[in-house]
């Protein structure tokens, strides 16, 4: 009866491993796919403008594997006159490559038009088709349509940006390139000073980067150098790669707005993004229910135009409570606010009043928010 049993356990083990075997031989079995045979999205001769936030469509028809398995789909991309043996661009299909389309967003439709030779602010053709496989096996679609790409008078949008030359604060040396700051919506910005000299913007701080200028349109073009006839003098600098546009504004002073007294005390600018006032004494306001201690900053600019105007920086919280030790550091991160006398105002710590400070305004890459300090003498 044993024997009976362990002979039944054993034929039972080897038909489990025989069977195993098979579906690990089935899973490795190379099976044939069809190519695309059908391109829907965009149709031969279309024409896209890559400008802005928006997102190209790609769809074309499903291909077939032999064994009725899964297919991956490569999206290529050439020259008009090239032949996909070494295309210009590739990725794969939405799904991981299993759905038969892809959303490609512009900023990327733009960086492959640039690999196709096609120029900022012009026009141009390439060619896109489909590879399908399945496991080892591949076949790339014998349609192919073109396309027509005009892009923005921008560039593509690098990861980093650096401002160099003789007018800049650390000289020509690239490897001390001053850091722009990356903002949310692609553009970069730095504060920094200017001397009469040159000045460049480059995408490394190493090597031989890209080089861009500012032209007399004070647009944002590729190779050259912008001349600063004047200074020194404090700037704010905006640049949009994609659109190519350029906003430079001289910041004439800093100030701290007291609110208690509605006064104004300039803060120096002291190098790399940084305003310092030393040895500041602030004097609380004595109010009947106690001391006021409100204050934000009052940053005064000139446009290319010769007009002024104000900007106001505070808190991020419309109220607040006086800041101790263990206040975290957002506390005294600087936004954009309005000039409301009280609103979006930060508060003094109870030891400043009376004392000496050190003002110190932080608009640089050394921090990951615009920001301040407090330091008490």
């Amino acid at each position: 009866m044993k024997k009976k049993l362990f002979s039944s356990l054993f034929t039972l083990l080897a038909v489990a491993i025989s069977l195993i075997g098979c579906k690990k031989d089935r899973d490795f079995v190379e099976s044939d796919v069809t190519a695309v045979e059908n391109l829907h999205l965009p149709a031969n001769g279309s024409k896209l403008f890559v400008d802005g936030q928006g997102t190209a469509k790609f769809e074309w028809e499903a291909a077939r594997a032999q064994d009725n398995g899964v297919v991956l789909y490569e999206v290529l991309f050439d020259k008009e006159d090239g032949d996909f043996s070494k295309p210009i661009y590739s990725l794969t299909s939405d799904g991981r490559g299993l759905y038969s389309r892809v959303s490609i967003p512009y900023s990327d439709m733009n960086a492959i038009a640039n690999s196709a030779g096609i120029k900022a602010g012009q026009a141009g053709n390439l060619k896109w088709t489909v590879r399908s496989s399945r496991g080892l096996n591949f076949k790339n679609s014998s349609i192919s349509n073109v396309l027509e790409v005009r892009r923005p008078e921008g560039f593509s949008v690098p990861g980093q940006a650096y401002l160099t030359g003789s007018a800049t604060e650390n000289g020509d040396e690239l490897a001390k390139a001053v850091s722009f700051k990356k903002l949310k919506d692609q553009t970069f910005e730095i504060y920094t000073s200017l001397k009469a000299g040159e000045a460049k913007i480059v995408v490394d701080n190493k090597g031989t980067p890209t080089a861009y200028s500012i032209n007399e349109n004070g647009k944002l073009v590729e190779g050259g150098a912008t001349k600063i006839n004047n200074g020194p003098a404090v700037y704010r600098i905006r640049v949009n790669f994609a659109t190519a546009n350029v906003e430079m504004v001289e910041v004439v002073s800093v100030n701290l707005w007291f609110a208690p007294f509605e006064t104004l005390s300039a803060i120096p600018y002291a190098g790399d993004g940084v305003w310092e006032a030393k040895d500041m004494v602030v004097n609380f306001k004595k109010e009947s229910w106690g001391s006021d201690e409100r204050y934000k900053f009052k940053f005064v600019l000139k446009k290319q135009d010769g007009k002024l105007s104000d900007e106001w920086f505070g808190s991020t919280k419309g109220d607040n409570d006086r800041p101790v030790a263990n206040t975290p550091s957002s506390f005294w991160h600087m936004v954009p606010v309005s000039n409301d006398r009280w609103s979006n105002s930060f508060k003094f710590a109870t030891e400043v009043d009376g004392k000496k400070n050190d003002i110190r305004i932080i608009f640089n890459t050394s921090v990951p928010e615009y920001t301040h300090k407090v330091t008490i003498k």
